[in-house]
């Protein structure tokens, strides 16, 4: 009972200011008004995404290594994936108003309609929802902000020097993995290492 109640308690006491919020109505208006309305994509509504989605940059070893290891601590499939290269990330681009040059510099987690996260911020929230003791990491967003992001640029930015980049998005093998992926449609369809 104790390891039930210990990270619902911490949680309650961690609070996260880096969440952008985003109201459904106001959500054109807010986050895409630079293109002329003829030329504008729809945004997605968000309640017809998926909670809890991570947006990573799949041809990275680094990420791909990142979300094997969530995959395999996260028992109850909490949290779920996308590749970046896939069509099926762009609604999701679209909803928080950034392109895929951002997330290849930063990870996108989106955690429902009220928000998302980047960076540094996305990375701890993602550990939020992973089982204790893994979900104390993100007791690291009790770090200010700016000290976060310049660790996690300076990793991001040597990534792929420090553990290699695949020309194509890496494809999972693993058929339990790939339940966890909205895009496995395009993963299966174009076989490993092609999309």
């Amino acid at each position: 009972m104790l390891r039930r109640v210990l990270p619902k308690i911490f949680y309650s006491l961690v609070s996260v200011p880096e969440l952008r919020r985003v109201s459904a109505p106001g959500l054109a208006s807010a986050a895409f008004d630079y293109p002329p309305v003829a030329s504008r994509k729809a945004v997605p509504e968000p309640y017809f995404l998926q909670r809890r989605v991570v947006i990573y940059d799949g041809v990275c070893h680094l990420c791909h290594k990142g979300v094997k290891w969530v995959i395999k601590v996260d028992k109850d499939a909490m949290i779920k994936f996308c590749c970046l290269q896939s069509k099926a990330a762009e609604p999701y681009l679209l909803f928080c108003g950034v392109n895929k040059e951002d997330v290849q510099k930063r990870m996108l987690f989106v955690e429902g309609p009220d928000g998302y996260f980047e960076g540094s911020a996305a990375a701890l929230k993602v550990a939020s929802y992973l089982p204790f003791p893994y979900s104390a990491i993100s007791a690291l967003l009790l770090v200010p902000a700016p000290i976060r992001d310049a660790a996690y640029d300076y990793i991001a930015k040597r990534r792929y020097d420090w553990f290699g980049k695949a020309d194509e998005c890496i494809v999972m093998k693993e058929r339990e993995f790939l339940e966890r992926f909205i895009d496995r449609d395009e993963m299966m369809r174009g076989g490993p290492n092609d999309f």
